[in-house]
């Protein structure tokens, strides 16, 4: 018999102690009655939390700082790095940054608190989580867990692309320096598709992706991006494959090395010539570019997308937490490591930009400084245009400025026929690059004129295999963490079962034409469904479930009743805002043609091209299967088709359960025993009072506690004694 029993503290102490049915057939030591919230003539104001067994067999993580890096690791991604220098770039540089940092704190960290707290309560994955805070909106859970499918098939795509540069960068010169040159007999010529482009464009799409020039010629596999695929779903399965207890170990890497590199480039980048100018037009403020919708738009989806809202993988994270862990730390760290990591990236991204613009400015002058005096040999142009100061071996851009400048005055009439460019360092410098175009074109080109390119192109590309590889870990923890928790399946196993199928998925990514399909999901399969996800999560926690209760359940959990501030972002302002990115997101649809950048051979160039009838249908079926599960559980559960998933309930649960059911009979047994004065019999029923009251709430004023045990609430209650005559 266990030695906190009451059976054993009869043989220890004089004491008088009751014991209940339900504690001898749980085996469990009740609560504490003398400390505990539950007690009705215990100490008043005295708060006990209530946790869970500690060993109830769910994982646990190793350290606090585990658990962080795992998180921002899962949120850090590939979008700091390519994403949001983008879209600083192009909405008003540093005037962008105001209504980033404002969406950051209105939705951002009181809607990545609200995940990190429903996690850590119910200690479950997404499809636990939402099946008890609300039944009828359980399939707010698999719709997240099947975003994360859509999202880690072509997400690993990418890791596999920087994986294939990654070895590709082991030799000097970089195998994207210079255009390959074909021979024909003894005559040797530049490749005609390269020399119209560049030499990095070139190895992209043609010996990287090989692409074809439209997504309908699927051209068949491609061999090279197959085989690095394969490389990293295997990467990616070692990783998980024992839940938090391998990952957990892979994110003190994962999530730690990107920032050395990040720090490495910011320094070599700042010693590079034009790298000020570059930082300069970053943070030069286009303050009138604040007043246009677009902007406001863009910076609320950035922000949603760079925590993780919606996956799952904050929620499962989190389920693996002490029950007292202070997530509200958590969510404010997370957040603003995530932003400052944002401004690192466009601090290195602009840095190497600007270098890159000034070499692409002193080319420009040199190639047109060669038609000027060509022109002045050919008496196209006069000498007396050109300055005298002016030396044509050492054309600097002001004076090529000031040439450019004459000869526009003089020769108004005929100067387009003359086919000279500005070379403006500013139009340089505007030309917007996102994504792949960032990191497989622009960023590689500017590499090649590093000294010892092939050491910061090794350091380069493994920085994005372990970007990609810490967001790969949380979006399989959002698939793996609830289908464990929900059914009885092998864990290793079921992990590589998923990775094969991903991979054989995988495979249409990896055809000539992969790259559009890789454009088609990550358009369509995750925006617009993650971002209903998310607004039902805030709904069903902040109205259906109540947001006082939801504090008071926080303050049950933490210790202490979280700042109002969030009371009225998750009951009022989150809500309004998500309305209003829902409804730009679908006009933006609306109003936006579909299609794709295709890149055509014969002209070496992208065209947009419009997607044909069955892939427009596959781009909103990606939309519908995603959010299917919504309307069907809903259904379902509404014309009882479908238990409520109390019947999956883990052991975990189970014991808080049968706790609860300890606790209650303990408080009915107490209404006789713990009265103030002999003879005295406490009410029956605990005065009720308002969430911002004092604290100390009895539990038993709040059956539907946001908390696994629940379940208890559904259970008869114990007949009441009468009300005592001295009430």
């Amino acid at each position: 018999m266990r030695k906190n029993s009451k059976v054993t503290q009869r043989e220890h102490t004089s004491e008088h102690v009751t014991e209940s049915v339900a504690d001898l057939l749980a085996h469990e030591a009740p609560l504490d009655y003398k400390n505990s919230s539950l007690n009705v003539g215990g100490v008043p104001g005295k708060k006990i939390v209530l946790e869970p067994p500690e060993n109830d067999g769910r994982p646990a993580w190793n350290s606090k700082l585990q658990y962080i890096l795992a998180q921002v690791g899962f949120s850090v991604g590939l979008g700091n790095v390519w994403r949001f220098p983008y879209l600083c770039q192009k909405n008003g540089g540093g005037a962008y940054l105001v209504p980033y940092f404002i969406l950051l704190i209105l939705i951002g960290v009181p809607l990545f608190f609200l995940e990190l707290a429903v996690g850590q309560k119910i200690r479950r994955g997404s499809i636990g989580v939402w099946n008890y805070v609300c039944p009828h909106l359980g399939g707010i859970g698999v719709s997240s867990l099947m975003v994360c499918g859509f999202v880690g098939l072509y997400y690993n795509v990418i890791i596999g692309w920087s994986i294939f540069y990654f070895f590709q960068s082991f030799q000097y010169p970089l195998p994207w320096a210079e255009c390959p040159i074909r021979r024909n007999g003894s005559l040797a010529i530049v490749e005609p598709e390269c020399e119209k482009s560049s030499a990095t464009t070139y190895f992209w799409y043609r010996q990287t992706l090989n692409t074809t020039s439209t997504i309908a010629d699927s051209g068949g596999l491609n061999v090279k991006m197959t085989l690095s695929l394969l490389v990293a779903w295997i990467i990616v399965c070692l990783a998980v494959i024992r839940g938090i207890a391998s990952s957990g170990k892979v994110m003190y890497f994962s999530s730690l090395f990107p920032y050395v590199v990040l720090f490495c480039f910011l320094v070599r980048g700042l010693l590079l010539k034009g790298a000020v100018d570059g930082i300069a037009h970053m943070f030069t403020p286009k303050l009138e570019k604040m007043l246009e919708p677009q902007v406001w738009r863009e910076a609320a989806t950035q922000v949603f997308f760079a925590l993780g809202l919606g996956f799952g993988g904050v929620i499962a994270f989190s389920s693996y937490n002490k029950i007292d862990n202070n997530c509200h730390f958590d969510a404010v760290l997370v957040s603003f490591i995530n932003f400052f990591t944002s401004i690192l990236a466009t601090l290195v991204v602009f840095a190497v930009l600007g270098f890159k613009a000034n070499l692409m400015n002193e080319k420009c002058v040199i190639e047109n400084g060669e038609k000027i005096l060509g022109y002045l040999n050919s008496n196209v142009l006069s000498h007396d245009l050109i300055p005298p100061h002016v030396n044509f071996s050492q054309l600097s851009t002001i004076d090529y400025a000031e040439i450019y400048g004459v000869i526009k005055t003089v020769k108004e009439g005929s100067f387009a026929e003359l086919s000279l460019d500005p070379c403006v360092l500013e139009d340089e410098l505007n030309k917007s690059v996102q994504g792949t175009g960032l990191a497989f074109i622009a960023f590689t080109e500017a590499m090649t004129h590093f000294p010892a390119s092939p050491f910061w192109s090794v350091m380069f590309f493994f920085m994005l295999i372990n970007l990609g590889l810490g967001s790969m870990i949380g979006t399989m923890t959002g698939i793996t963490t609830p289908v464990l928790d929900t059914y009885k399946v092998h864990k290793e196993l079921f992990t590589v079962c998923c990775c094969i199928i991903a991979f054989f998925c995988g495979l249409l990514f990896v055809q000539r034409s992969g790259n559009y399909f890789v454009t088609m999901f990550d358009d369509y399969s995750a925006g617009l469904p993650l971002t209903i996800v998310v607004i039902l999560e805030n709904v069903s926690v902040a109205w259906i479930y109540g947001t006082k209760r939801f504090m008071q359940d926080l303050e049950d959990m933490l210790g202490f009743r979280p700042h109002a501030f969030y009371f009225y972002m998750w009951k009022y302002v989150s809500p309004c805002c998500l309305i209003v990115l829902i409804t730009a997101t679908v006009i933006e649809m609306a109003i936006s043609p579909p299609g794709y950048s295709a890149w055509v051979e014969e002209l070496a160039q992208e065209r947009f091209q419009s997607y044909p009838p069955w892939a427009l249908a596959m781009c909103f079926s990606l939309i519908v299967v995603a959010m299917l599960p919504l309307p069907i559980v809903f259904i379902a559960r509404y014309f009882n088709l479908m238990s409520d998933g109390s019947n999956k309930l883990s052991v975990s649960y189970r014991k808080s359960m049968m706790k609860d059911i300890s606790n209650l009979e303990e408080v009915d047994e107490a209404r006789f025993i713990l009265g103030k004065n002999p003879g005295e019999t406490p009410s029956p029923k605990p005065p009720s009072r308002a969430y911002l009251g004092p604290p100390g709430t009895n539990p038993l004023e709040n059956p539907n506690s946001l908390s696994p045990n629940r379940g208890a609430a559904a259970l008869p209650k114990t007949p009441q004694p009468p009300p005592s005559p001295t009430e």
